[in-house]
Order: structure tokens, then C-alpha cells, then sequence
């Protein structure tokens, strides 16, 4: 499901499930929270994750166990994980990251993103929601205006916007991202350190109000979110009724 190498100080994490485009399911999200957390005790100063194939991260796995109990809860673990240790941590998007893709695009500190890499939170075509976290990262990052048409239009933006709008850091591969990542590990341990922390507190640390998270589990329980999930078996549109 996933695999990891290390070169010197720098440790990179390939999701590997090509057949499904690197969808993330709950195995997936643990084993990417524990080799996150083992390349720590491991001594490594920059992190690099990545996908096999063609495909970043084709989201959440929704013809698995992403609406199982639980899911969210294992998929929130590993993006604070990644948030929150004490390294950068560059996400080298080698195709679409889309949903759950972008979001854990977000959860990394630098982007490297090739160019046939898009993005994408589709919530509203599928009758769910994202968290605060998200939304509030997504508009630290590349403005309210772009955030709202992502989220709220549920368009999607390829490399070259994403670059002018600093969802992306550079352009490139997987050895850019790499590159990159080894001249980060030259730098001072305790000033990135710092710098990370101060950078991630953009108003994502905080929980939610109630009534927004009420909001959130209504949409995820919702007969819209059941329709979504119904017209995607039978391969046509879903008919909302906002309830």
C-alpha cells in the first residue's frame, strides 16, 4: 500500500495503489500517519510524499470504507500528523490530487507539482463536506476568492494556476521535489522548526463552532450524500433535494 526509502537525512513516502489512483483508505492513512511518525524517531529532516503511477491521490476511496465509522477520524490523524511534526514535509504531486488528494496536499508544507497535476474538492457533487481545517487552510493558502470557487463552484485548477495562486511552491518531478527536500535538510533544525509551527497556526488549529460541525455531519449524513453515492452506481447524475 505504501512504500519508503531514505536518502541521508531525507525520507520519502510513495502511496502505492495505482489500480485505484492512490485512493486512501483507512490502512492507507495509518500507514502513512506511522512512517510519518517513524521517520522522526528516525532522525529525518525533511519528508517527501508522493504517489505511484500516474495519479497523486485520487481522494478518499468511496468504493471502500471511506463512509465506515471511523474513517475520518484515521484520515484527520494523519493530516495532523503531517502537520504538526517537526520537519518539512513536501508533498511531490505527480498527477490529480483530487478531494481527499488535495487535502492531503494541504497538509504538506511545500508542494512540488508536475504539470499535469489538478486539484479538486468535489464535496458538493457528492452531497458531503470538508472540514474547517481544510477550508481554512485551503483559503490561508491560495486566497478566499480561489477558495470559494474550489469549494463552492467545485471547480478544479491544473499546475499553472495552482503555481500563480501558491497552492504550488515549484514546478517538477519527483527529483525536483527531492532536490529540494535534501537542500532543506541542510538548514537549521530548530528554525525550521519554529517556522513551521508559526506558518501552520492560520487559523486551523482551532475546533469548530457547534453549529459548524453539526452542519458537517448533517451533510455527510444526509439523503443528498446517500443519492450521490446512489447515482454514482448507476452512473448518472444525482438529483439534490437538500435534505
Amino acid at each position: 500500500m505504501i512504500g519508503t526509502s531514505r536518502e541521508g537525512d531525507v525520507f520519502t513516502i510513495e502511496l502505492q495503489r495505482p489500480e485505484r489512483r492512490n485512493a486512501l483508505n483507512t490502512e492507507i492513512c495509518e500507514l502513512v500517519r506511522e512512517e510519518t511518525e517513524k521517520s522522526i524517531t528516525d532522525g529525518a529532516r525533511a519528508i517527501v510524499i508522493t504517489g505511484q503511477g500516474s495519479s497523486f491521490c485520487a481522494g478518499a476511496d468511496l468504493s471502500g470504507d471511506a463512509y465506515a465509522d471511523g474513517f475520518t477520524d484515521t484520515l484527520f490523524e494523519m493530516l495532523h500528523t503531517i502537520d504538526s511534526v517537526p520537519v518539512p514535509v513536501v508533498a511531490a504531486i505527480n498527477g490529480p490530487a483530487i478531494g481527499a488528494g488535495t487535502v492531503l496536499a494541504l497538509a504538506a508544507d511545500l508542494r512540488v507539482v508536475a504539470p499535469e497535476a489538478r486539484f479538486a474538492i468535489p464535496a458538493a457533487k457528492l452531497g458531503i463536506s470538508v472540514d474547517r481545517w481544510t477550508v481554512h487552510r485551503l483559503a490561508a493558502l491560495i486566497g478566499g476568492g480561489p477558495a470559494r470557487t474550489i469549494l463552492l463552484g467545485a471547480e478544479e485548477i491544473g499546475a499553472d494556476e495552482a503555481l500563480l495562486r501558491g497552492l504550488a511552491n515549484k514546478l517538477g518531478d519527483l527529483e525536483v521535489a527531492q532536490q529540494w527536500a535534501h537542500s532543506i535538510s541542510q538548514l537549521a533544525p530548530l528554525s525550521l522548526q519554529h517556522l513551521k509551527m508559526v506558518l501552520n497556526d492560520d487559523d486551523t488549529q482551532s475546533p469548530p463552532p457547534p453549529e459548524q460541525l453539526a452542519a458537517l455531519h448533517a451533510a455527510w449524513k444526509s439523503y443528498d450524500a446517500q443519492e450521490a453515492r446512489k447515482a454514482r452506481a448507476e452512473n448518472r447524475p444525482p438529483v439534490f433535494r437538500g435534505r
